[in-house]
């Protein structure tokens, strides 16, 4: 299975002209969705001696993304926008092959799609406690929706349809639960019955945009702390990275998708819920690096419905999860028959301790603002 993939992957390297020998490759397994690589080759650098270079090549998963054109132009207005703001930083890379008399960031093989871009050295965290991280993680994700607060969000396309309507979500999972296709309804009874309970609140944020109360922006829709790549010495945020699902979207689901990941008490597939819960010590930390760099910008309305959209987003994906789960495990990627179920159950259990700490969460989020609203001049009198 390992020489497949490694004759694989030479070959994608050919196509997009990587320089230099193949020389080895291993699977990165962060992420649910697309399968990634990190492959090392080797260049002669003139003076005798070898240099290594790595780049990340990942296969789409074209069954969640079906037109890789349009992913991948999203991607590159993007990237090209914030370089072009920020040419002294680092940006994403994107790698070219020619395929069909066209030069494109992917590659077309059969039923896979590809692509490369360069490896940046840093570290990830998938759950971090240390305040410091946490609040760079708000920071970074507050500096990615500055970078591209004067871009036109309609120049972008929608590659996931009604990727974060709420209603459509769950609208999804009742049509899908009814036709039951794969005989797993009587498995789900409670998870169904909470999920259809607080349907309305769930669906609040999609409610007010649709009554035009919320503003679309330039969004990331991916906002898990592992989306974003650390110095491994210095802790300073880097790059946020996996642009796939930028598109159109409330500022409110970013905000909440990075809360119900990195402040779970848990792992978001822990099948074990006793202790899923929201700490609120790393809300407070994420929120501040957060609001640091994206109080003034916001509407009252984006603010006063950041903690209800911590909310809203995790019990959105308890329901992707279980209908995933309901209809055969098609979009996500499970490491066993019952993977979707066990994470939409803990999504269950971290909507259920939000509900309680909706009040505590306001709080906190008046707090900054207060804090980050204030002139320049008086912040540094207080």
């Amino acid at each position: 299975m390992s020489e497949d993939i490694a004759r694989k992957l030479l070959e994608v390297g050919r196509a997009f002209r990587l320089p230099g020998s193949f020389f080895s490759f291993e699977e990165i397994t962060n992420g649910n969705v697309n399968r990634t690589y990190k492959v090392n080759y080797v260049t002669d650098n003139g003076a005798g001696l070898a240099d290594t270079h790595s780049y990340l090549v990942q296969k789409i998963n074209s069954y969640a993304f079906r037109n890789p054109e349009l992913l991948m132009s999203n991607i590159e207005k993007v990237t090209e926008h914030i370089r072009s703001r920020y040419p002294e930083k680092i940006c994403l890379h994107f790698h070219h092959a020619e395929q069909k008399g066209r030069t494109r960031a992917y590659l077309e093989d059969g039923d896979s799609i590809w692509r490369v871009y360069t490896y940046i050295p840093a570290v990830t965290y998938n759950k971090c406690c240390d305040p410091h991280i946490i609040r760079s993680a708000g920071e970074a994700f507050g500096d990615f929706q500055m970078a591209l607060s004067d871009f036109d969000a309609s120049r972008l396309n929608e590659t996931i349809p009604d990727f974060h309507d709420t209603r459509k979500r769950y609208e999804n999972l009742i049509r899908d639960a009814e036709e039951d296709p794969c005989g797993r309804r009587k498995e789900v009874r409670a998870e169904l019955e909470y999920l259809l309970a607080v349907q309305e609140e769930a669906c609040r944020l999609t409610d007010l945009h649709n009554a035009g109360k919320l503003p679309l922006r330039v969004t990331h829709n991916d906002t898990k702390i592992n989306n974003v790549l650390f110095h491994p010495e210095t802790g300073v945020p880097l790059v946020v990275i996996d642009l796939d699902t930028v598109m159109p979207g409330l500022i409110g689901n970013d905000f909440g998708d990075a809360v119900r990941f990195a402040a779970n008490f848990t792992e978001e597939d822990a099948a074990d819920t006793s202790k899923t819960g929201l700490d609120l010590n790393v809300f407070w930390a994420f929120t501040d690096g957060f609001l640091s760099r994206t109080t003034k910008s916001l509407t009252k309305e984006e603010k006063d419905t950041l903690a209800h959209s911590c909310f809203s987003i995790t019990c959105e994906l308890a329901t992707r999860f279980l209908d995933d789960y309901l209809v055969g495990d098609r979009y996500f990627k499970i490491n066993s028959e019952r993977h979707n179920l066990i994470r939409a159950r803990c999504q269950i259990a971290l909507a259920r301790d939000i509900q309680r700490k909706l009040r505590a969460m306001n709080a906190i989020i008046q707090s900054c603002v207060e804090q980050y609203g204030l002139p320049e001049n008086a912040k540094a009198e207080s």
